[in-house]
């Protein structure tokens, strides 16, 4: 039996995206969608970094705030910013003002930029599990870290990438759709 929750709206839901109104519509509409494209997967583990050691809640509804802080992600911005850049990052109220995060995010778009041969995209899409995992019935059932997460943030910090661990890794597997972590009866599975 899933421990999944029916919702107000009659729903069965994991049970993380009903604790609050953001998580219903993050947990509904985009967390285990398949996400493609650059920019879009340098935004999330941006994210995801900026989460390390914080609750997602915390990233989420400060969201806007980093897109704004960081030119919508842009690679080819971010990877050009300088000493003044960082020092208006660490002042911006609006985003986590953590300097580690921030370098991190800033060396990232520059390794994003350093890829030869390949796309972020590519790169990352390369260790999705084939074939996927069976459908966790449970919250306990749901990794922190798998082989491929840990071999994703291998790659990614041999490709110059940083705080990207074997949990970063995996949590940004979870959010980009590469697995899906949906119980096994939550309508959005």
């Amino acid at each position: 039996m899933s421990e999944a929750i029916r919702g107000e709206d009659g729903r069965l839901r994991c049970p993380w995206g009903l604790s609050t109104p953001d998580y219903v519509e993050y947990h509904d509409t985009e967390w285990g969608k398949p996400v493609h494209g650059d920019v879009a997967l340098y935004e999330r583990i941006s994210l995801e970094a900026f989460q390390s050691g914080l609750s997602w809640i915390t990233i989420l509804r400060r969201r806007e705030g980093f897109r704004r802080a960081f030119d919508g992600f842009d690679p080819e911005k971010v990877a050009a910013y300088d000493d003044s850049d960082v020092a208006r990052l660490l002042a911006d109220e609006g985003i986590i003002r953590n300097r580690a995060k921030v370098l991190a995010t800033i060396a990232n778009a520059r390794a994003l930029l350093e890829l030869d041969g390949t796309t972020l995209d590519s790169l990352v899409w390369g260790f999705a599990p084939d074939p996927a995992p069976a459908a966790p019935t449970s919250l306990s059932a749901v990794p922190a870290v798998t082989p491929e997460s840990t071999a994703l943030a291998k790659e990614l910090k041999r490709k110059g990438f940083r705080f990207v661990g074997p949990t970063t890794a995996y949590a940004l597997m979870q959010a980009c759709g590469l697995v899906n972590d949906h119980l096994s009866d939550c309508f959005a599975r």
